[in-house]
């Protein structure tokens, strides 16, 4: 019976003592973006001539160039070159492989995976244009087609690049001063089109130079006359390459005519606008093959709507003709050109509708009403790319993948949108934490009743309390819900009201700004749910917001731009502008003044400014020496909860920390002699606390550095050319008050002190530091936060190299680890362990885990409702979001605990009791009555 019983308990134990479920991928979020894609460098390609389904290829407007599955939208491959500049990518028809032009780099890549093929760089100068030559001419490789690359910026002409090898065959050098534009070709000529600009002004001709595919050679050159319509390259609004009948095409400064002609002729088709409205643009559509049919399609912008005209182009004769036109539509659209063998198809893609034309006939195709997705709420098609299916003379499929006007890529497959990615978000250049509504307001009311006096506060919790019941009704309604999730851990979506009554804090909104002036608000509990995204430029037309910086108060977000007279203020959780005269009396008086100093860096000098805003005098003045320059300053963040002033030591002794709130770092370099300096500065007085110096150091790369409690990390690269040992160190340094346990220091017995005006020696730390040997370079470094300072603190570092962002425990980079000798049982009693010159970063401090997180250029943390749980989000190209617990979730249950068992076992206790409550009543009667023997 024991055995039977024993056996039962430890069933019941065993999944206690499971190991929980590992919560990558579910806690964490990650947008892997490409950036905006270009329209002439978007398109659908087979990854090899046997697939038989197409990838979606593009460069972004930053220079990433990267693969997308039309499937699902995830993201292929990508490779980012760290090369800023026009970019452009081709594909030749049935090749397996695609090419790049960016900045001074072609490279060559493999189609199906990213790998790189080959890679030429230009010296001196930029790809223009990059062209595929599609012809045999019995010099190219019959396994990879030659690359044709404009070269301009420095020297100007045209390079042929062997496809297989990235070899140069031949280089036509153009010393005519022209400003190169492009190039084209035909099944037997290589054109390369310039821009020349007549001695006396007024425009600029545009030249057609031919060359010889094989040889390279000139062989004919003419100019057509447009120095009334072009100015820049911009003017132009075609030139076509890889086609039977490449065209160049511009129009007048007020679009009133359309202008085209057939490269290699020197005949201008002239053809007028339509006059119904003015036009604000004209975008031409023409197909990419050698075998396609000649014809294009003109689109026209206006302010309201936009409309279409296609042409056919007479091989025979050189013509350009007008076939037929597309009615005008109101609202904006875009038109994308599809080709199946040598048929040639129009897609006309508008926010609520996607219709297929012939460039034969103008008969529709198909047509598919679009289902609205709330991403796309008022968003409308900027340009795209489609893929036709056509039988007989209908389609009966088609999908398009547009980037739209709010920064959202989608494809459109028939009538549903299949996905979409936020592209917009990948040049967020600054973000904030913002509190969440419920929070605001309690916030508020607490504030408020602390300035009032007994009775009249009394009589506002009250109230309060008596507006909180009319959410009552809600929340009684949705518990059922909320228990059943909480039970199976399945929810639906978090909406805002969802998000205000979240009881651990883990759904924070994040608000973040773009170099394009977008600003968006984003949940890290829901993975990365976009709650709503606007546009600035709604509330400022005319500036060009492109250095945001934002601020967060409570209820909203200050947004502040050069280009901005006066800042911009943010609902933080509807997306609404709040007017600055709202903003001032409702919310500013009842803010904590939580910024005392303010810092700003002009002409070498770090000066100190009290209040929030720089005044015309500053308090304090801090310069570096002589031969040195200040490369940044990071001071101790504002709110920076500490839980304990000292340090326990094994023995029970205290080590009292240095806890002043007004400590700022400042890095400076000095270039001549390859030295960085950091300086602890006090900045309530400017007095300097501490200096440390390092040489052998490579000022060229960046220095970042963090502060939180007392102690404070900065990483450096050694130059190559030092002597000392090569690679990255990582300082890092602890204050205390004094070296002495259970000593305060020279202040400890004194009655009065003051930051402002210090006692020399009597204020300055004692100062701990060790420095580390580090595999990797760190970009940023920043600290975990917590809401009372109680859990451990972890270094949180970003490494470009790996795409990584690891978590470093506070133990591996104390200070006080023992150097040269085995830690003693006191100190091993306090978590230290012998002093290594060298920190590994282990697989399991990697929060990214197998994502691959690119381009981030800064990370920020905040506490959740967990005193365990600190939020990290990362922005920059890529955009992540996680939550760490540096000393484990000590105050939630984990994800292998069971509750249904815990459930089950509650209910069979509840009913065993039913069953014996009864017997051991009877038992207990049965004794009263019982006459002892």
């Amino acid at each position: 019976m024991r055995v039977n019983a024993a056996l039962a308990f430890a069933v019941c134990l065993a999944p206690a003592a499971a190991i929980f479920q590992d919560d990558a991928y579910h806690i964490d979020f990650h947008y892997a973006l490409l950036g905006y894609p270009k329209s002439e460098a978007t398109f659908f390609h087979k990854p090899y001539a046997a697939s038989k389904a197409s990838l979606l290829y593009t460069v972004s407007e930053n220079g990433t160039i990267g693969a997308i599955n039309p499937k699902d939208g995830a993201l292929v491959w990508r490779s980012d070159r760290g090369i800023s500049g026009n970019g452009h990518l081709r594909a030749g028809e049935d090749q397996d492989m695609v090419i790049s032009a960016v900045g001074n780099r072609i490279a060559a890549w493999s189609a199906s995976d990213g790998r790189i093929v080959w890679e030429h760089s230009i010296d001196g100068a930029i790809a223009e244009d990059l062209e595929i030559l599609e012809q045999e001419d019995g010099i190219s490789n019959s396994d990879a087609k030659d690359a044709i690359v404009l070269v301009a910026h420095g020297s100007s002409g045209v390079k042929r690049l062997d496809g297989k090898t990235g070899r140069v065959k031949w280089t036509f050098d153009d010393t005519s001063g022209d400003i190169p534009f492009q190039t084209s070709s035909s099944p037997t000529t290589i054109y390369y089109i310039s821009l020349h600009s007549p001695l006396l002004g007024g425009g600029s001709k545009i030249r057609v130079t031919s060359l010889s595919p094989i040889t390279g050679k000139k062989l004919d050159s003419y100019t057509l006359s447009s120095e009334g319509e072009v100015y820049t390259k911009e003017n132009i609004l075609f030139a076509g390459a890889n086609t039977a009948a490449p065209i160049l095409a511009w129009t007048d400064k007020a679009h009133k005519v359309l202008k085209v002609n057939i490269i290699g002729t020197k005949g201008v088709s002239i053809f007028n606008t339509p006059t119904s409205e003015s036009i604000e643009s004209i975008i031409l559509h023409a197909p990419r093959k050698v075998n396609s049919l000649p014809h294009f399609l003109a689109e026209y912008q206006t302010a309201t709507g936009h409309s279409a005209e296609v042409y056919h182009v007479d091989l025979k004769t050189n013509a350009v003709s007008q076939a037929y036109k597309l009615p005008p539509l109101k609202g904006r659209g875009t038109f994308a050109t599809s080709t199946t063998d040598a048929n040639v198809y129009f897609t006309r893609i508008t926010s609520d509708e996607v219709s297929v034309v012939a460039s034969v006939t103008d008969g529709v195709l198909g047509k598919w009403a679009v289902n609205g997705s709330p991403s796309l709420t008022g968003a409308y098609p900027v340009h795209g790319v489609a893929e036709v299916v056509v039988k007989g003379n209908s389609a009966s499929a088609i999908r398009s993948a547009a980037l739209f006007s709010n920064g959202q890529w989608a494809l459109i497959r028939n009538s549903e949108i299949a996905w979409n990615r936020p592209e917009f978000l990948s040049g967020t250049i600054s973000a904030v934490w913002a509190q969440l509504p419920e929070e605001e307001s309690l916030a508020q009311q607490l504030e408020e009743e602390h300035h009032q006096d007994v009775f009249s506060a009394y009589i506002h919790r009250v109230q309060r309390h008596l507006r909180d019941l009319e959410h009552f009704p809600a929340w009684l309604q949705n518990l059922p819900n909320r228990i059943l999730g909480s039970v199976t851990g399945q929810s639906d979506s978090s909406t805002i009201e969802e998000i205000q009554h979240d009881t651990f804090g883990f759904h924070k909104l994040v608000i973040s700004a773009t170099e394009k002036g977008r600003l968006s608000a984003l949940d890290v509990g829901s993975q990365g749910k976009i709650v709503w995204s606007i546009d600035l430029h709604q509330f400022a037309p005319g500036a060009a917001i492109t250095r945001p910086s934002l601020k967060a108060f409570r209820g909203f977000v200050e947004v502040k731009d050069p280009s901005l007279t006066s800042p911009l203020f943010i609902n933080s959780t509807t997306g609404s502008q709040v007017f600055s005269e709202q903003a001032h009396n409702q919310w500013l008086p009842s803010l904590d003044q939580e910024t005392l100093v303010t810092y700003k860096l002009s002409e070498g000098e770090l000066q100190g400014f009290l209040g929030t805003e720089p005044t015309t005098q500053p308090v304090w003045i801090f310069t570096p020496p002589p031969g040195e320059k200040i490369v940044r300053y990071t001071a101790r963040p504002a709110k920076d909860p500490v839980a304990s002033i000292g340090k326990v030591l094994g023995d029970r002794r205290v080590l009292y920390k240095y806890l002043n709130p007004n400590l700022v770092l400042v890095t400076a370099v000095a270039e001549a002699g390859r030295r960085a300096s950091v300086y602890l500065v006090d900045s309530a007085s400017g007095q300097l606390l501490h200096a440390a110096s390092h040489y052998g150091v490579d000022v060229s790369r960046s220095i970042p550095s963090t502060f939180s409690e007392n102690w404070f990390s900065y990483s450096l690269t050694l130059d190559s050319a030092s002597k000392a040992s090569r690679g990255h160190q990582l300082v890092v340094s602890e204050l205390f008050e004094s070296p002495l346990p259970d000593d305060r220091g020279p202040l400890g017995d004194s009655a009065n002190s003051s930051t402002v005006l210090p006692t020399g020696e009597a204020a300055k730390p004692h100062v701990i530091s060790q420095s580390f040997q580090i595999p990797e370079e760190i970009s940023h470094m920043t600290v975990t936060q917590t809401r009372q300072g109680i859990t451990s603190r972890e270094l949180i570092v970003t490494l470009p190299s790996s795409n990584s962002i690891v978590g470093i425990p506070r133990g591996v980079i104390d200070p006080r680890r023992p150097v040269g000798r085995d830690a003693t049982a006191q100190e091993q009693s306090e978590g230290l362990v012998k002093y290594a010159p060298m920190i590994l970063f282990d697989p399991k401090w990697h929060l990214n885990h197998e994502y691959e997180v690119a381009g981030i250029k800064n990370v920020i943390t905040s506490e959740s409702g967990l005193e365990s749980t600190s939020l990290v989000f990362a922005y920059g190209k890529d955009i992540f979001g996680t939550r760490v617990a540096p000393s484990f979730t000590f105050d939630v249950l984990g994800n292998g605990f069971n509750k249904k068992q815990m459930l089950l076992t509650v209910a069979a206790l509840f009913v065993g009791v039913l069953f014996v409550a009864p017997l051991v009543r009877r038992k207990q009667i049965n004794s009263l009555w019982t006459v002892p023997q």
